[in-house]
């Protein structure tokens, strides 16, 4: 079996994005990795260089800043990417740059590719999510985190990056897909609050023009974390891979889990899910088979 990962990534210093950790949480599942690099004010390329594998694979990008709608720039790198794979894989492997995969669920991820790999009714593999907010210690509980992602796609080359790169679409349908039992850890919103700012203002650049950010975006330094409508405590372990990140935390971060700021509609939604495991009325971005 062969696989291909691929991901990309630009100014991966500059915001502090886990770029090193992602690569290296999926490698051992990798014949190769490609790496679509972005041009960036940073050493991002150095980092990328860095990391002992001779599987890394470098594409050089460079992006269009005028895209300022829906984050579309987001999937043109995503596709870069992805057309550099090896035409004979068997599986494309994705992960973005502040996305992890805990060295617990390889041999499920593995599993799982070997036991579809011949059954082309199955175009990708679906994962389970936990995101990370404010530090390492709480995950996102309420319905503003997806729970599911497609990370995994087979290597065919009309198979597209949707949207802000939030999953794929085949000739603008659907994946079909299998869920499997393993996560991909998020970390996106776990950044020291200066970083966290600047990431975030650089982000809604793709989304939105100047007016937009003036009037929504806060002109400070610093991130607001309390700004979150439900969070819980991560009692679980952390990949091998982000230990040495965590350990050099500097910043603290405390929140109340039984604070809840939902509209009625979201409480009575969210106490729902409680009691049945069941998230309803969910925006699926693929297809079960």
């Amino acid at each position: 079996m062969k696989v291909s990962g691929f991901t990309f990534i630009r100014n991966a210093r500059k915001f502090d994005y886990p770029i090193t950790e992602a690569i290296s949480s999926i490698l051992p599942l990798c014949n190769e990795m490609i790496v679509c690099v972005g041009r960036s004010d940073d050493d991002t390329l150095s980092v990328v260089q860095s990391i002992p594998s001779d599987k890394i694979k470098i594409v050089h990008s460079v992006w269009d800043d005028s895209l300022r709608k829906n984050g579309r720039v987001l999937a043109i790198e995503t596709d870069k990417a992805f057309a550099a794979i090896a035409p004979d894989a068997d599986w494309a492997f994705y992960i973005q740059g502040d996305e992890v995969l805990h060295e617990k669920y390889i041999p499920a991820v593995r599993q799982a590719m070997e036991q579809y790999k011949d059954d082309k009714k199955v175009e990708g593999l679906l994962f389970k999510y936990i995101h990370f907010y404010g530090s390492y210690d709480y995950r996102g509980d309420s319905r503003r985190w997806y729970q599911h992602e497609i990370r995994v796609v087979r290597p065919d080359k009309t198979i597209r990056s949707y949207r802000d790169a939030q999953g794929f679409r085949l000739n603008g349908r659907r994946l079909r897909v299998k869920a499997i039992d393993a996560f991909i850890y998020h970390y996106g919103w776990v950044k020291p609050p200066k970083y966290q700012q600047a990431k975030a203002l650089k982000f809604h650049r793709m989304w939105h023009d100047d007016a937009w950010i003036a009037r929504h975006i806060p002109n400070t330094e610093e991130f607001d974390y309390s700004d979150v409508d439900s969070l819980n405590l991560f009692d679980g372990t952390h990949p091998s891979v982000m230990q040495e990140r965590i350990a050099r935390k500097n910043w603290s971060f405390s929140f109340d889990v039984t604070q809840k700021k939902f509209s009625f509609k979201n409480r009575c939604l969210h106490r729902l899910e409680q009691l049945t495991g069941r998230r309803w009325f969910e925006y699926k971005n693929y297809r079960l088979v």
